[in-house]
């Protein structure tokens, strides 16, 4: 299978205090995980294969709920291309050069 991009927002339901400690335990499952990622403000845009990255998916969901959430929403972006697709070729022209 080829490579997509899953865009994944979590919105843990806990005390406002608490909201950005738990969103960077999934953000530091998804950068353990070894796959391509790009935080945003909003999301984290992830390449891999389907199946894996579905799999990111359900364990940011146990993160937050082991992490005091009593709901989580969550919102999956996937962009799929048979013959793959990379967070480089759509954003490559937008990233300043350091």
């Amino acid at each position: 299978m080829s490579k997509v991009n899953l865009s994944l927002q979590v919105i843990p339901c806990v005390a406002d205090d608490l909201i950005y400690p738990v969103v960077d335990k999934v953000i530091a499952m998804i950068a353990e995980s070894g796959l391509t990622y790009e935080v945003g403000p909003m999301e984290t845009t992830i390449e891999g294969e389907l199946d894996e990255l579905l799999e990111i998916v359900k364990k940011a969901q146990y993160i937050c709920v082991r992490e005091g959430a009593t709901r989580v929403i969550s919102m999956v972006k996937i962009d799929y291309r048979p013959e793959g697709v990379t967070i480089d070729e759509k954003i490559k022209k937008y990233r300043t050069k350091k």
